[in-house]
């Protein structure tokens, strides 16, 4: 019997992971995907928000805060890049003004510091390209970037490599309470049973929670569409730059990303299917203009591509944390900012657990540190031919674009959590994510996971069941 069951294996469950593992408790985590990571964390705005737009006094506000004072230190650990750039929230007319400043009082008694407010000519200065109606602006100095399913896959390994147990595949149908603690059932018949359940299962948690009768709470989905451009445009903005928000959100973005490409979006959209993630003509339309307003000289011809993902907007407007049964804890509605708060809700859910009656103690033996997933491009030529010393699959370049080696792909299928399929290795080395977008190192990705998992290469996936790489041989 474990000691827990952690429902979800996005950034939250991960960090959530993590901090349970390195206090002594064994743990499972479980979820109905073939990988970790494929739900909001796959396909968010990878923003680590300084915490002035959460309502003073809410879990988002503190939880937002406290995140992002350590995420630098979490990144740095887990070898996961992270860069403060710094946010700017544009206005356009005099009431923006006012709303800017009234989010600035806001983040003040949040605890975030170093806001200010910019005019034109001092916005100017350190963005000459913001667009030509924008008349002030909000600056957080605390913002930052991060990698989101990068976080993930690394919280999750490192917890996986001091004793974590990961189930894939795993789709929850049934939880039942025993003498014990909870018995976790499966579609497909498999169990686990745990002393406690933590439920970070995103846009399914009110499913989950319903299982034990404790769903007081509803979510729904709310779809966001992105355009990711090349890392030619990726010097447009220094800053993260967004517009005064609305009651759907933080708006339309224009971001750096930590890998050097340029990000723009989402809409926001309320929607009832939990898996829809289609991109559509007219929300990409809304994001080219609305970013556009934004900052002026972005390049769309360098768009490689296009993207959407789900946020878990839960029915009471903060994050639904908290015990809806004996060591039973809702992790739920967890939108933005749910990944910059994400070692904070780790460390409250932990906290959670020990009000329960969990016995805990911080583990001398914990290992908190992983090596980076992605480095060889990043090493100066003297590091990189001692790296191919070691080891000459190093000196083998699979991803032309984003520089990837064939030594970083095979110990990335060695690693925790392992992938198995296609956009698992590239999730893990950014193979395929650069301006070819995978149409020429595709092949010998899926030749290496084949060779790896001692497979045929018709039985390599792109992304889990029904997505096979190949279909047959033209010629042996």
């Amino acid at each position: 019997m474990l000691d827990g069951i952690i429902i979800g294996d996005g950034v939250i469950g991960g960090m959530i992971a993590r901090e349970l593992t390195a206090w002594g408790a064994a743990v499972a985590i479980l979820d109905k995907e073939n990988d970790v990571a494929m739900g909001a964390t796959r396909a968010n705005s990878a923003i680590v928000h300084a915490g002035f737009d959460a309502k003073e006094g809410t879990l988002k506000a503190r939880l937002n805060v406290r995140g992002s004072e350590m995420m630098e230190d979490v990144c740095r650990a887990l070898g996961v890049k992270y860069k403060r750039n710094g946010s700017l929230v544009v206005g356009f007319s005099d009431e923006d003004k006012e709303t800017l400043l009234a989010l600035k009082a806001r983040g003040e008694k949040n605890g975030v510091k170093a806001l200010s407010l910019l005019d034109r000519e001092a916005l100017l200065k350190c963005e000459p390209n913001v667009g030509d109606n924008v008349t002030c602006a909000l600056l957080a100095g605390t913002g930052a970037i991060v990698c989101p399913y990068e976080l993930c896959i690394a919280a999750i390994g490192n917890a996986m490599d001091n004793g974590a147990a990961l189930y894939l595949n795993f789709e929850v149908s049934a939880i039942e309470r025993t003498k014990e603690g909870y018995r976790v059932t499966a579609a497909d018949g498999r169990t686990l049973e745990g002393a406690f359940v933590v439920n970070c299962a995103g846009v399914y948690s009110d499913k989950i929670a319903a299982m034990i009768g404790g769903a007081s709470f509803t979510v729904t989905p709310r779809r966001g569409e992105y355009i990711l451009l090349d890392k030619g445009a990726g010097h447009t903005v220094t800053h993260t730059v967004f517009r005064c928000p609305s009651k759907m959100g933080k708006g339309i973005l224009v971001t750096p990303t930590v890998d050097g490409n340029l990000l723009l979006g989402p809409t926001a959209e309320n929607i009832s299917d939990k898996s829809d993630v289609r991109t559509t003509k007219e929300g990409l339309a809304r994001v080219r203009a609305q970013a556009g307003e934004q900052v002026k000289n972005i390049d769309f011809s360098k768009s490689i591509t296009t993207f959407a993902g789900l946020r878990s907007v839960g029915s009471t407007g903060d994050f639904i944390i908290g015990a809806a049964a004996p060591r039973f804890i809702n992790v739920a509605g967890i939108e933005s900012p749910g990944l910059s708060a994400a070692p904070a809700i780790a460390e409250y859910v932990r906290e959670l657990l020990i009000k329960e009656g969990v016995s805990l103690k911080k583990r001398a033996d914990f290992h908190p540190f992983r090596r980076p997933m992605h480095e060889f491009a990043y090493m100066s030529n003297e590091e990189k031919n001692e790296v191919i010393k070691k080891d000459p699959a190093y000196a083998h370049v699979i991803c032309r674009c984003e520089t990837v080696s064939e030594g970083e792909i095979l110990s990335a299928l060695r690693q925790n959590p392992k992938p198995t399929d296609v956009d698992g290795v590239k999730r893990r080395t950014r193979s395929g994510m650069g301006r070819c977008q995978g149409g020429f190192c595709a092949p010998y990705i899926t030749e290496l996971i084949a060779k790896e998992l001692g497979v045929d290469e018709t039985e390599v996936t792109k992304f889990g069941k029904g997505s096979k790489m190949n279909v047959g041989y033209t010629k042996k």
